[in-house]
């Protein structure tokens, strides 16, 4: 193809993206989800528990309580152990460890990150996982492995909620009571609800009125579909099934229910990037022939890879390396080196699009099926399944067009005045990322004065690297609003877990009583943030709504709920740095 060919095709993927992007667009950004609460509680019944559960109340001092029994909070909580702090409990609103991995039992699903790079603390552990994409079977089950290896199940008190937790300054501790009616005390409160905790369902009208099966994919019905995440849903067979969305989880689902589902509609809004995956068992030659320090060297290598470092080696071979070599979202230089990075970026995603017309057969829903958006706007996925799916009889593709289903009848979903007819409907929905905390939380932390965190965040999120805040002393947040983000979410994670633990050993030891951030060292921090959101802004304008941008709001709420857009290597050296700066910005008393 030549030079002027390729500019009128650069020049209609601008227009194409413009166009469908401008057809997302809403006023009610992460408004448009609803929590599994009031009219939708019935959603939120947990399938893998058995019902009627009850203990005891327990009344108890500890030093720490962490919320939250997934990585981020295994995780903070082994960081706690090495440093010889035993004096915790995890609160868990499910039945075991696990977290994302708890919840998402759903057909077909696994990490979308190599499992040697993904899962944490392998060398510790001892762990080999069997594939190069683990299932969701597999990460759970080594949830379970890490809690047994590093003992935390006598740590746990799990099906439990938050209610209430309240900073008394007399003691100068936080005051926390549970929906199990215990009553917790303790110096150091961690909130580790990690990144894809509190699912979230489309605010489509009359979801309600649906008189079939409805379920979130977080909260497969098994009973209901029959099979399990490894064997085929045979009461299928004979019904009719939708399912809304086509994100990571619909991609990984949506391959399996065509397996045996009469018929299959799958309803997008935003078609996803798919690239190739190649899964493949794990050679245990390979695996034990790794050297010591191993771990920690793939995982930062993935990450310098996947954020345009691109060092002299490339330790893992995958799609996300390929497609993330190039940070093409830098909006920074020449305008020769802003054009040389937009074509960059389209030459990739070009290249997805194309793989829609080699893989499905029928011309209309390819292009359907085509992403218009840059390849840092949506997470992309790899899957190898998902776009063959559509080739199948029983497999229809309901596009929308960008505007979502319209409302759900008795019958089924409403679009362009169609109402489907069927007897399952599938919410492949996801997760909120970065909504309100305390929602996110399901309780409300009372800081100093009784002061509620939705009073205080009532204009968007304070802090002070997205893990402390001004007024709620002694408390430590792990998530991803005004704190670092990446492809592989659990580096992440366990960058957090190592800063909070060492706040609290550093803390026990310099015999620190309070430590919070200074109102201003907060807005410091924000605008460290904006100086780096302006290095990407150009680029992030032409992206579709999505949880990568709080849904395209573009309020001063969701202005300060943004996330460090730099490096996650990057952020973790502004954590490092201030470590060994003597707790600069922070008010501390003895």
């Amino acid at each position: 193809m030549g030079d002027s060919n390729d500019n009128i095709s650069l020049e209609a993927a601008r227009e194409r993206y413009a166009i469908e992007r401008e057809k997302r667009l809403r006023d009610d950004g992460v408004e448009q989800y609803h929590e599994f609460t009031g009219a939708y509680e019935d959603f939120d019944i947990d399938p893998y528990v058995e019902p009627g559960f009850t203990r005891d109340p327990i009344v108890e001092d500890k030093t720490v309580v962490i919320v939250g029994g997934g990585f981020a909070g295994m995780m903070t909580a082994i960081n706690l152990t090495r440093r010889g702090i035993r004096d915790f409990y995890i609160v868990e609103k499910a039945g075991d460890f696990g977290g994302t991995w708890y919840w998402n039992r759903y057909p077909g699903c696994m990490c979308d990150v190599e499992s040697y790079t993904y899962l944490p603390m392998l060398e510790e552990t001892g762990f080999m996982p069997t594939e190069k994409y683990s299932s969701a079977s597999e990460i759970f089950g080594y949830c379970q492995h890490m809690a047994r290896h590093f003992d935390l199940y006598p740590h746990a008190l799990f099906q439990t909620e938050i209610d209430e937790a309240v900073w008394d300054e007399d003691v100068e501790r936080w005051t926390i009571t549970t929906s199990r009616d215990d009553r917790l005390s303790a110096k150091f409160f961690i909130t580790a609800g990690g990144l894809l905790h509190k699912a979230k369902l489309p605010g489509i009208p009359g979801i309600n009125d649906f008189a079939g099966r409805m379920f979130h994919t977080s909260r497969w019905d098994y009973d209901f579909t029959g099979g399990s995440a490894t064997e085929p849903m045979e009461k299928l067979r004979d019904l009719r099934v939708g399912i809304v969305g086509t994100g990571a989880t619909s991609v990984q689902a949506v391959p399996q229910l065509a397996k045996t589902a009469k018929e299959l509609y799958v309803f997008q809004r935003t078609p996803s990037a798919v690239g190739f995956r190649g899964n493949g068992p794990t050679d245990p030659e390979w695996f034990e022939s790794l050297e010591p320090g191993w771990h920690d060297a793939r995982v930062k290598n993935f990450t310098q890879c996947v954020t345009g470092v691109k060092p002299d080696e490339r330790l893992v071979d995958d799609g996300w390396v390929d497609i993330m070599w190039d940070n093409t979202q830098d909006q920074q230089g020449t305008p020769e080196d802003r054009a040389a990075r937009e074509r960059l970026d389209f030459e990739t995603m070009q290249q997805l699009r194309d793989r829609v017309d080699e893989i499905v057969d029928d011309p209309e829903t390819a292009d359907k099926l085509k992403p218009w958006y840059g390849k840092h706007c949506k997470r992309v996925c790899f899957h190898d399944e998902y776009l063959p799916s559509f080739n199948q009889p029983n497999v229809h593709l309901v596009d929308t067009d960008g505007r979502g289903v319209e409302r759900i009848g008795a019958t089924g979903p409403v679009v362009d005045g169609v109402e489907y007819e069927l007897d399952l409907l599938i919410f492949a929905s996801g997760f909120e990322v970065t909504t309100d905390l305390d929602r996110r939380l399901g309780f409300n932390p009372k800081g100093r004065g009784g002061v509620a965190m939705s009073e205080r965040w009532h204009d968007g999120a304070h802090t002070l690297h997205g893990i402390m805040s001004a007024e709620f002393p002694n408390l430590f947040n792990i998530g991803i609003v005004q704190a670092g983000f990446g492809t592989n979410f659990v580096h992440f994670l366990g960058k957090s877990a190592e800063h909070v633990a060492w706040l609290v050993e550093a803390c026990s030891e310099q015999k620190i009583a309070t430590i919070e951030p200074t109102p201003e060292a907060e807005e410091a921090w924000l605008g460290l943030l904006y100086e780096e959101a302006m290095k990407i802004a150009g680029y992030s304008l032409t992206c579709t709504p999505g949880y990568y941008n709080s849904e395209g709001q573009r309020t001063a709420k969701a202005a300060r709920n943004l996330v460090y857009t730099g490096s996650l290597l990057d952020y973790n050296e502004h954590l490092v740095d201030w470590r060994d700066g003597e707790f600069a910005g922070a008010k501390i008393t003895r």
